[in-house]
């Protein structure tokens, strides 16, 4: 709505809110007020703001916990329609089973329904930025925009023919038309997304570094995933460390975004924090993949710029980041042995700021501060799980899930108030749910017998 309005000079207030700023000082405001114009925050602090502003849309938090909202730095989101599949304990899922699930199925329908889908899922659970590596890119953002939210879509370019490049590395034609129609995009950052260091060439990720300069959009790489990915480097010779490689070869730069990161020495993070390169730590689906614990509290103590993702939901089977808050500590904790570290204060910086430094968007998102972006969520205080609520950095880490969410805002505009999801026919996208898993059943039901007798195969 226009502020000129006669007796508006906001679009958007909201009140009685428990505030976690999340800015550099970490300043929580109880009986908090934040004042959104269009798609900006303009005003944060106590009630005195309700005397100087006034909005057609006044929404009143009830206690309840008012926080940026969270950023999921790693998802595959598609995936979410092969949820649950393949968990009858295959060895070597990746090749053995997603692949060749993929390679059946995929579609650019199905990649429309199930990114609408995922971002629905992330909507209802306070996510209202994602990172992603995948296919069709223009359709997952074209979803995605429906239901409201905000995304960082990589198009993935690999050595193997996929769906949307029957080529091998067609991806990176395909990126250059998506990021040259998104580039301008309010929600959408458009982006290059080569597989890994051991599925993409060193001359292709050479020129991808360019493009990504010229075309000036990030690059999301999983490294550090497995502990063998040295070995399986082309031309790497030396044998080094993933990390080492993509600085020999000229491509860490601050424009790339390190999936996983597992499997890094002091060495790589201090390349990694040189470059002012970042890594998306996914704790939840490491601990179910068995790949290991990433050095994540040395990279934190070090100022490497860090977020939290969940990976693909066939590899945690989440999108939201609640399970994950707590993973992010407790693995932590269990690696080093020591409960005193990765408090909750730390785990909500990681979800929040966190992740708009990873994606090089702390300008915009990630805290609630005057000038940002209104991308914000409300979670209610009043159910049994979040009672009492002493310390609201321990309450969400540890006791919060996604139903808590009562109200999700994006770019200043309302994606779901009181758990109504506002831009989404919800019966129609579940009959289309149901479609694509009436189709997919009986294959993947077949695929899992045959997976689980190749334990050859690559992992």
């Amino acid at each position: 709505m226009p502020s000129s309005q006669p007796g508006y000079n906001a679009s958007m207030i909201i009140t009685n809110g428990q505030l976690l700023t999340i800015n550099d000082h970490k300043k929580v405001i109880d009986d908090g007020v934040i004042v959104i114009q269009d798609d900006t925050i303009i005003a944060v602090g106590d009630e005195s703001l309700l005397s100087r502003y006034q909005a057609p849309k006044v929404i009143d938090a009830e206690g309840g916990i008012v926080m940026p909202g969270m950023i999921n730095t790693h998802n595959h989101l598609p995936m979410i329609a092969f949820r649950g599949l393949g968990e009858e304990g295959i060895s070597n899922r990746l090749f053995a089973y997603f692949f060749p699930l993929e390679k059946e199925k995929l579609s650019r329908e199905l990649i429309y329904e199930a990114t609408r889908l995922g971002a629905v899922d992330l909507a209802q659970s306070g996510v209202t930025t994602y990172a992603d590596m995948y296919y069709h890119m223009d359709d997952m953002a074209r979803a995605t925009k429906e239901v409201g939210l905000r995304a960082v879509l990589g198009e993935t370019v690999i050595k193997f023919p996929v769906i949307d490049a029957p080529q091998p590395y067609g991806g990176i034609e395909y990126a250059k038309n998506f990021i040259a129609e998104y580039q301008n995009d309010p929600l959408i950052t458009p982006a290059f997304a080569p597989h890994a260091v051991y599925t993409v060439s060193k001359e292709k990720l050479q020129e991808i570094n360019q493009l990504s300069q010229q075309l000036d959009v990030p690059v999301l790489i999983h490294v550090g995933e497995f502990g063998n990915e040295a070995e399986r480097i082309k031309g790497n010779d030396e044998q080094l460390s993933p990390v080492a490689w993509l600085q020999k070869i000229g491509v860490l730069d601050n424009r790339m975004v390190l999936a996983h990161g597992i499997h890094l020495n002091q060495e790589d993070i201090d390349l990694v924090k040189a470059a002012d390169a970042s890594v998306a730590y996914n704790p939840m689906a490491n601990a179910k993949g068995a790949t290991g614990i990433a050095p994540a509290w040395d990279m934190y103590q070090q100022g490497v710029r860090m977020g939290l993702g969940t990976d693909g939901p066939m590899s945690s089977n989440q999108v939201d980041l609640w399970r994950t808050l707590s993973y992010a500590a407790n693995m932590q904790r269990l690696k080093h042995e020591d409960r005193t570290i990765m408090i909750p204060e730390q785990v909500i910086e990681l979800a929040t700021i966190g992740g708009a430094k990873a994606l090089h968007m702390e300008d915009e998102i990630g805290s609630l501060e005057v000038g940002k972006k209104a991308d914000i969520i409300i979670v209610e205080t009043q159910s049994p799980n979040m009672m009492p609520n002493y310390n609201p950095y321990a309450t969400l880490v540890y006791q919060a899930n996604p139903s808590n969410v009562a109200t999700t805002i994006v770019n200043g505009d309302i994606v779901m108030e009181n758990r109504q999801i506002q831009n989404i026919d919800m019966a129609e996208m579940r009959e289309s749910v149901k479609i694509i898993e009436a189709d997919i059943a009986e294959f993947a039901k077949e695929l899992s017998k045959k997976a689980i007798k190749s334990p050859s195969l690559m992992k």
